[in-house]
């Protein structure tokens, strides 16, 4: 039997997306290799969020190059978002990759591999359908992924998610509420609803349809067996009350939300085109810890975004002082091709950073 092995790197949206690549090659008859050196394919699932998930691709896929050169017949296929942003020029950065697919052509990979390699060896810009309909190899048997959308419309001036996710598609609330009964029924009890911004979702849905994202956690709560229900992530411009108010009444909500901030700055958070100032912020996180008194309330921030200044910094540490985060991420801003912050003139130095 050929076996594969999956590095995924990034976020809960590509571990999702790796789940339903494994399910599709082990439809196709193979198994799962413990280690790369045990595997004839090799997938690697990219990040392209930041320079970090770059960088660290790079490394795990020159290990894999040596691997091939052992043995040609290997098989090195690169999916995910870093793929997306480079296309076909992937192909030239490392000439040594046999397949390579974004993350709207995940079905791509199975065309490959299932034709001996007779498709394109390249295939992205593809964000027609959910890849949710493929099978799924799932990593827990207590809980579980479960995508209601995929892109974003959001136009956040540092972020590359929309060019390489694609538009904002919201999921059917009938699928979606199907998928989570049939993993209820198999012994999952806590399901995790993935979406570049959750509660956003169901707005772009056909007449008849359209619906929001606080109808969703209550369908999913009423769903017998589910004991958990968690959410990620939701934009603070969308938290509507309807999705505080399920929040507070839904038993199976879990208590926490991770709302990114970004910046306390309001001059960054216009340059950043977040659409939301510091004040309307710091309003909602009250409103939701007045609606939801034992939240667990966590955040991202980004420093050094072009234009900085140590006052602005100086506001966001005041601002996450003021909240009183449970959780935080931190990152250095990293420019990336193609988006509107890495052609601003004011880029802060990496020794300020």
């Amino acid at each position: 039997m050929r076996r594969y092995h999956v590095t995924t790197f990034g976020c809960q949206m590509n571990a999702h997306d790796s789940e339903r690549i494994k399910g599709m090659l082990e439809s196709l008859g193979l198994g799962e290799a413990p280690s790369q050196e045990a595997a004839d394919v090799l997938v690697f699932n990219t990040c392209t969020i930041r320079e970090k998930p770059d960088q660290k691709f790079a490394a795990h896929l020159a290990q894999a190059a040596a691997l091939k050169r052992a043995d040609p017949e290997k098989v090195i296929a690169v999916g995910g978002c870093y793929a997306e942003a480079q296309h076909e020029r992937l192909f030239d950065l490392y000439p040594y990759v046999d397949v390579a697919f974004g993350p709207g052509s995940i079905p791509h990979l199975g065309e490959w591999i299932g034709t001996g390699g007779d498709a394109p060896r390249g295939r992205f810009g593809t964000h027609e359908h959910f890849a949710g309909d493929l099978p799924m190899h799932r990593e827990r048997t207590f809980s579980a992924w479960v995508q209601v959308s995929m892109g974003c419309n959001s136009k956040c001036a540092y972020c590359i998610v929309p060019a390489v996710r694609g538009r904002e598609q919201s999921r059917r609330p009938g699928e979606i509420v199907a998928e989570v009964t049939r993993l209820a029924a198999d012994g999952v009890r806590e399901v995790t609803l993935l979406g570049q911004n959750v509660n956003s979702w169901g707005r772009d849905l056909r007449p008849g349809l359209e619906t929001e994202f606080g109808e969703l956690l209550r369908a999913c709560d009423a769903v017998e067996g589910i004991e958990r229900i968690r959410f990620t992530s939701p934009h603070p411009k969308d938290f509507r009350e309807p999705v505080i108010a399920a929040m507070a009444e839904c038993d199976a909500v879990c208590e926490h939300i991770h709302l990114p901030l970004q910046s306390g700055s309001s001059r960054i958070l216009k340059a950043m085109r977040r659409t939301y100032d510091a004040e309307r912020y710091l309003r909602l996180a009250d409103r939701l810890r007045d609606a939801i008194p034992d939240l667990a309330l966590g955040t991202d921030v980004i420093v050094g975004f072009p234009g900085e200044t140590e006052s602005d910094f100086r506001q966001t540490l005041e601002l996450v002082e003021t909240v009183g985060f449970d959780s935080a991420y931190t990152f250095i801003y990293s420019p990336r091709q193609g988006t509107e912050a890495a052609t601003m003139s004011d880029q802060v130095p990496d020794e300020v950073k």
